[in-house]
């Protein structure tokens, strides 16, 4: 099962906040080192949002196919039914 709505935003923040918490790090270095450490911080947020998108992805996907499953059993039931139901009328006939 997937995690709470809120558990999933609990930990977006704190992602959020810790790569938050790197950025003003990055500020406090000497000039020269900046640049090393923000483009390593950029690919980080774009890892992360990248990540963000998929898992989003994934998700709606797992919730269209439960829904999908939910309508193949209901066909699949209703099949059985109707199956049923005309073995029943052929054995009368018969």
């Amino acid at each position: 099962m997937s995690a709470p709505s809120s558990e999933k935003k609990a930990v977006k923040k704190n992602s959020v906040s810790i790569l938050s918490e790197l950025g003003s790090l990055i500020e406090e270095l000497p000039p020269e080192l900046k640049p090393r450490f923000e483009t390593a911080l950029r690919r980080a947020s774009g890892g992360l949002q990248r990540r963000e998108q998929v898992l989003s992805f994934i998700q709606g996907s797992i919730s269209q196919l439960r829904l999908d499953m939910r309508y193949l059993i209901f066909d699949l039931e209703s099949t059985r039914k109707e199956r049923d139901e005309y073995r029943r009328r052929l054995e009368e006939t018969f």
